[in-house]
């Protein structure tokens, strides 16, 4: 069993309170919009990270995480891009990489907004843990924590932080 500090669209900014909300956590994993290369090397002290960029993150970001990740974590296949769109409304070129990937856990960011949701098109969970960050539309901020064991998530978690503004 592996438990994870799940995080998007932090645009720069940490909220320290995340740093309790993780500490049982084995990793954290960022799903895009990073904002600042810092904000990776301070998760990175709190625990193993695996991070992707966003569409607003720049060059040293870019350097330092993935525009993918394909996992396979305790049996369950992960797959963690920013940009996907959600359930019946995927981004174009999504649907097709689902058919190649079949993963069974499909993370995003992006939207700002939390949804988690199965998927039974493509037989997987959908988790978007919305945004951690206070730039962007959204008024609540949040960041998710679950666990995966014999191939799949469980005992999923939500953290509100403070609100945006």
């Amino acid at each position: 069993m592996i438990k994870i500090g799940l995080l998007s669209d932090t645009h720069g900014y940490l909220d320290p309170a995340l740093q309790k909300f993780f500490a049982n956590c084995d990793e954290i994993w960022h799903a895009g919009d990073v904002g600042d290369v810092e904000l990776i090397h301070t998760l990175e002290k709190w625990k193993p990270l695996r991070v992707v960029f966003g569409n607003i993150d720049g060059r040293e970001v870019r350097l330092e995480s993935h525009s993918d990740l394909l996992l396979d974590v305790e049996g369950l296949k992960v797959w963690m891009t920013h940009i996907a769109g959600r359930p019946g409304n995927y981004a174009k070129g999504i649907a097709d990489l689902l058919k190649i990937h079949k993963p069974g856990l499909l993370i995003c960011g992006h939207s700002h907004l939390l949804l988690v949701q199965s998927d039974p098109r493509y037989k997987h969970l959908y988790m978007n843990p919305g945004a951690a960050g206070k730039h962007g539309f959204h008024k609540v901020r949040t960041a998710l924590r679950f666990e995966i064991a014999e191939g799949k998530p469980r005992n999923l978690e939500l953290m509100e932080l403070e609100p945006r503004y």
